[in-house]
């Protein structure tokens, strides 16, 4: 089997619902939650464990260790193969399959299993040490993702930032999140053909039907007023909730698909992984994504699908906005404002849905699948069908 028209095979995919923090994965060590997600996938495609070379796996918050090896070991796969945790926060599940495919290309693999899981429900609780011994420990909620002099704000307080520089206002981000619900909710049954059981729960959790006048009600979790007095603050309707969830794909060389006998279903064509503006995490996934397509000399009308894991309303809509599109032409069956954000896993879930939507289309189709993370950084994944 040949590379015909580029690219490196995607064999399967599979996911498990997301569910908020607290909701019904909540009780699941991350081990637990992914392991039966990545065992699924392997008897979907029919392939054995001790044909995995290799796993890579994107988590932001299981307090270093190697989170990898232990959803290796969860899983059955062979204690000789090898497991590597990627942490580049939101973008890590994106960037773990990156990381697979230079594996394969460079022949350190011929078949790795990539994605990301975050069971941010049983995410450790975290203190810095004090200085003195006399002095007690600091309990913090996330680490720093940017030094001084940089500016380092927190993630709410960029969604804000942005919402007023661009002029993005409240009204039309809490549309954006009632349409991304109804397309959810709409799409519920294709969707759940990709996830995998997990204690059962084999839907997304999160979405609703949502009333405007109900969501017009909500409070504001951040304030802004722009220039010209326009209210672009944020509601709780435009964020993305915290949630927990795992993803992953198989990626496999020609030769690996003769010897296991495996049908690719899609093609990884390639990644653009790019840094921004600390303060300004929102918009750090414009560049890759632009780039992406101006490499492979494409329009972004021409994508058959464009996933975004939309942490919040308004990156969605800033992003819209930049690449000239409606929103009509992202996130189609409604994005992560409506699932959930499981940090570590948010962009392979974004990956696993462009995959789902192009996997019967004509073999010229193509999709994106793209994330931006804390710290000031981006990366957007080229998808087609097989």
């Amino acid at each position: 089997m040949a590379l015909t028209g580029g690219g490196w095979p995607i064999i399967g995919w599979a996911r498990s619902a997301v569910a908020p923090v607290g909701g019904a994965l909540s009780r699941l060590a991350i081990h637990d939650l992914a392991a039966p997600v990545l065992r699924h996938l392997l008897e979907q495609i029919q392939l054995p464990v001790d044909a995995v070379d290799a796993l890579v796996l994107g988590n932001a918050l299981g307090a270093n260790g190697n989170p990898a090896r232990m959803v290796a070991l969860a899983a059955g796969l062979s204690t000789a193969c090898p497991a590597i945790t990627v942490d580049t926060q939101c973008c890590s599940g994106l960037d773990a399959v990156t990381q697979a495919c230079g594996m394969l290309a460079l022949g350190q693999a011929q078949v790795v299993i990539a994605g990301g899981a975050e069971a941010w429900s049983r995410a450790p609780l975290r203190m810095h040490r004090p200085w003195q011994a006399n002095e007690p420990a600091l309990p913090y909620e996330r680490p720093a993702f940017a030094p001084p002099p940089f500016r380092d704000p927190d993630m709410l307080e960029a969604a804000a930032d942005t919402a007023q520089r661009l002029g993005i206002s409240r009204q039309r981000q809490d549309a954006y999140a009632i349409d991304s619900h109804h397309r959810a909710v709409q799409a519920a049954d294709r969707v759940a053909l990709e996830i995998a059981p997990v204690v059962g729960l084999t839907y997304d959790a999160y979405p609703r039907l949502m009333l405007p006048q109900r969501v017009a009600r909500m409070p504001a979790v951040q304030q802004r007023l722009d220039g010209t007095g326009l209210d672009c603050s944020l509601s709780v309707a435009g964020t993305s909730p915290k949630a927990d969830g795992a993803a992953f794909i198989v990626l496999a060389t020609p030769k690996a698909c003769e010897r296991w006998h495996l049908q690719p279903q899609a093609r990884w064509l390639g990644a653009v992984s790019q840094g921004n503006a600390p303060e300004e995490p929102m918009l750090c996934v414009i560049a890759p994504v632009k780039t992406l397509l101006q490499r492979h000399q494409l329009h972004p009308t021409q994508l058959s699908a464009l996933e975004l894991h939309d942490a919040f309303a308004a990156q969605a809509l800033a992003l819209c906005d930049a690449l000239d599109i409606p929103t009509t032409c992202l996130n189609q069956q409604g994005g992560g404002i409506a699932r959930g954000h499981p940090i570590g896993a948010s962009g392979a879930i974004a990956l696993v849905r462009a995959l789902s939507q192009i996997k019967d289309r004509p073999r010229q189709a193509r999709a994106v699948a793209c994330v931006a993370g804390a710290g000031g950084l981006g990366t957007a994944t080229l998808l087609a069908p097989w």
